[in-house]
């Protein structure tokens, strides 16, 4: 139950950040930057809108890291059981 909760995340969070890094642009001049018009920079401004897509971006990838090794973790403990109980029948 809770490896597939898991594994609904990790799917969720590949999902988005596949979005956030498809948004960005490496020379600055991203969809982020000119989506929705002179309204959006008015009102976040340009520097502030790259600033909020890396920081998105980084916080996405650092909690990608963080779920898949909390998933590895629970399968390979789950499985070591079942594991030593087969090689002990051997």
């Amino acid at each position: 139950m809770i490896v597939t909760l898991l594994t609904i995340l990790i799917a969720i969070n590949c999902i988005l950040l596949t979005l956030v890094i498809l948004i960005q642009n490496p020379k600055g001049g991203g969809v982020d930057s000119t989506f929705g018009g002179q309204g959006a920079n008015q009102m976040f401004g340009a520097a502030k809108s790259t600033d909020f897509v890396e920081k998105l971006t980084w916080g996405l990838s650092i909690s990608l890291f963080v779920l898949c090794i909390i998933t590895a973790i629970i399968v390979n403990s789950s499985a070591g059981g079942a594991l030593g109980g087969l090689q002990s029948e051997m």
